[in-house]
């Protein structure tokens, strides 16, 4: 029988892979108590973690950390009827290096210390045609990125949008960032990609593929001492 919204909330709250960190947290508690703390006190290791943001059902989440057992992999959307799926499976495959976080993008700063992410994976992100300020790439959400990235951090950008994936291209020149890689069709060009590029595929990016699509790609990292001036708290203000 299929499951409900209220029974897969009602389990993700049983759930250990599960954190949740809503407004009210916010408000009441202001930081979440791992900040800082997530290798040594949630995943009880020193390894990497590699956030992806907007991860819906999580197909990427658990994919990457089916890949890469060195690495600590955690999924955040606010939508968690959706991520209910990876969440069981990751439980499922016994993959304690994958979590999930339910929470806005906007609260990962309170959720993350500065330094303490190592890579973030943007994967078919909305492209807010209308709302270019919310774009997952634009200065406000790199600034929000590079008060958590570590030194030599990465930002991967996987999209079927052309808006967003040349929107992403003038931000990273206007900004002064470095492109490492840049992909306008990752299964139709001659470029030799990283396996990872193209062997975890989502939901999203199945049906894109089917309508003939192409499906771009660019990593990226920020430029020294980028957003250090900027304001990110307090939250409630900036959301």
């Amino acid at each position: 029988m299929k499951m409900n919204k209220l029974q897969r909330f009602a389990e993700m709250k049983e759930m250990p892979n599960v954190i949740q960190f809503g407004y009210r947290d916010v408000e009441n508690i202001g930081l979440h108590p791992l900040r800082g703390k997530w290798k040594k006190d949630f995943f009880k290791n020193e390894n990497p973690i590699v956030l992806e943001l907007g991860c819906g059902k999580g197909e990427y989440t658990v994919g990457l950390a089916e890949r890469f057992s060195s690495k600590n992999i955690i999924g955040i959307d606010v939508k968690g009827a959706r991520m209910h799926r990876g969440a069981s499976i990751s439980i499922a495959k016994g993959l304690s290096n994958a979590a999930f976080l339910r929470t806005r993008i906007d609260f990962i700063n309170a959720v993350f210390e500065k330094g303490e992410v190592d890579e973030i994976w943007l994967t078919f992100s909305d492209p807010q045609k209308e709302k270019p300020r919310k774009r997952l790439t634009s200065p406000l959400f790199l600034v929000r990125y590079a008060h958590l990235l570590c030194p030599n951090g990465i930002i991967y950008l996987k999209t079927d949008s052309v808006l967003l994936h040349e929107y992403t291209l003038e931000v990273i020149a206007e900004e002064g960032h470095q492109i490492i890689e840049c992909s306008y069709d990752i299964y139709g060009d001659s470029k030799n990609h990283d396996e990872v590029l193209t062997s975890i595929k989502t939901a999203y990016e199945k049906r894109f593929l089917s309508e003939g699509m192409k499906i771009t790609f660019v990593s990226f990292r920020l430029k020294e001492g980028y957003g250090a001036e900027a304001k990110i708290f307090p939250l409630t203000e900036i959301v």
